[in-house]
C-alpha cells in the first residue's frame, strides 16, 4: 500500500486532498453519460499527460493497470459482437482514463489526508452512534487499496510467467486469493497495534 505513493513529492502532492477527489467524482459524473470516442481519446490523452507531468515514477505505475486488460478485451469484444464497435471503444477508453487518474489521486495522496476530506462527509453517521472516523479510514483504505491489489495480481502473474513462460489467469486465483488474506491480515495487524480503528464518542 506505501510502496504505491510517490514518495517524491510533486506539484500534485501540494493540492488539497478533497480537491483532487472533488474534482474526480465530478470528472467521473461528468463522462460517464458521454458516447463521444473523441471525449473518450481526449480523456485518455489527458490521463497520459498527468502522468507524464507526476515524473518518471509515476509513468511506471501505469503497468500496474495490465490486470485490467482482459477485462477491457472482453468488454469491446462483447460491444463487437453486438455489432457497435464505436460504443466499445468508447467505454475502453471511459474505464481506463478514468481508473488512471484515479490512481494517479492515491499515488499523490496520504491516507491521512483522504481521512481528513472524507470525515467531514460522514460526520451525520455520528448521531446513530458510528463513528465518522473509521467509516472515513475504510473508505480511504478501499481507495488506497485498489491499485495495490492490482499490482498484487500483476507480481503473481510474473512470477507465474518467470517459471513457465504463460501467463497464469485462472490458475492464479487460489495464490491471489491467499496473499489478499495475509495482506488483510498484516493490515487489521498494524492498526490493532496502534489502537484499532476510532470508535465513536460515548455519553
Amino acid at each position: 500500500m506505501i510502496s504505491l505513493y510517490l514518495a517524491q513529492r510533486t506539484w500534485a502532492h501540494r493540492l488539497p486532498a478533497w480537491l483532487k477527489l472533488g474534482a474526480l467524482a465530478i470528472l467521473s459524473l461528468l463522462v460517464t453519460p458521454l458516447d463521444s470516442l473523441p471525449v473518450m481519446m481526449a480523456l485518455l490523452l489527458a490521463a497520459l499527460v498527468l502522468y507524464a507531468a507526476l515524473g518518471r515514477e509515476a509513468v511506471r505505475q501505469i503497468a500496474l493497470l495490465r490486470p485490467l486488460l482482459p477485462l477491457l478485451v472482453i468488454l469491446f469484444a462483447f460491444h463487437l459482437w453486438s455489432g457497435d464497435a464505436r460504443l466499445g471503444a468508447v467505454s475502453v477508453l471511459r474505464i481506463l482514463g478514468i481508473v488512471m487518474i484515479a490512481n494517479a489521486v492515491t499515488m499523490t495522496t496520504r491516507m491521512d489526508e483522504m481521512m481528513d476530506a472524507i470525515e467531514p462527509l460522514l460526520r451525520p453517521l455520528a448521531l446513530f452512534g458510528v463513528a465518522p472516523r473509521a467509516v472515513a479510514l475504510m473508505v480511504a483504505m478501499m481507495i488506497r487499496f485498489v491499485p495495490l491489489i492490482f499490482a498484487l495480481w500483476e507480481a503473481l502473474n510474473e512470477a507465474y510467467r518467470a517459471r513457465t513462460g504463460r501467463r497464469g489467469g485462472w490458475r492464479l486465483l487460489a495464490p491471489f486469493c491467499i496473499q489478499t488474506l495475509r495482506l488483510s491480515n498484516h493490515v487489521a495487524e498494524a492498526l490493532a497495534a496502534r489502537g484499532g480503528a476510532p470508535r465513536a464518542n460515548r455519553r
